[in-house]
């Protein structure tokens, strides 16, 4: 807990550190949607028919997303990191079934990086940081059929798998 100044307000060092952490979870929060709208075209390549609206859907919020979070970046003094040419994949994805498991993945990684940013933001952004993890979370249980005690907090799902694999692919896409 940082202390706070006379009457509660924030020394100019503070806010500027605390605008540094911001900005890294804004621009962590969007190399994250870079590689969701790469690995949603993995997953629309493969995914059966009959979920490829969801897919595309998927596709077009992370999109829209990544935007907006281009435009927050530049909104704090920052610039936007592009996106890899193309991102490693944690698994193959050679079928509807393994593109379902990816598309999952990508959501539950996505939470945990707005997780940070609902720590690191401002007020405002704090509100669409848990706005885009509770979307995340949702899409994930959707994917997957089930869901996590606590979407966004590897950590603790970790600890909830007795093998702990939750927090073995954290590095990757």
């Amino acid at each position: 807990m940082r202390a706070t100044g006379v009457h509660g307000k924030k020394s100019r060092r503070e806010d500027a550190e605390g605008g540094h952490d911001e900005l890294t979870a804004v621009q962590a929060a969007l190399a994250a949607e870079h590689a969701a709208v790469y690995g949603y075209g993995v997953v629309g390549g493969r995914i059966a028919g009959d979920r490829r609206k969801e897919a595309q859907a998927a596709y077009d919020g992370h999109r829209a997303r990544r935007d907006a979070l281009r435009r927050v970046v530049r909104d704090l003094g920052g610039t936007p990191h592009a996106a890899a040419a193309a991102y490693e994949l944690p698994f193959p994805v050679p079928d509807a079934a393994a593109a379902l498991r990816l598309a999952a993945e990508l959501e539950d990684r996505l939470a945990a990086v707005y997780a940070d940013l609902v720590r690191a933001g401002g007020t405002a952004r704090r509100r669409e940081a848990a706005a885009a993890l509770r979307e995340a979370a949702v899409r994930a249980v959707r994917w997957r059929g089930s869901g996590v005690a606590f979407p966004g907090l590897v950590e603790r799902a970790a600890a909830a798998t007795p093998s702990g694999a939750a927090s073995a692919s954290a590095g990757a896409l």
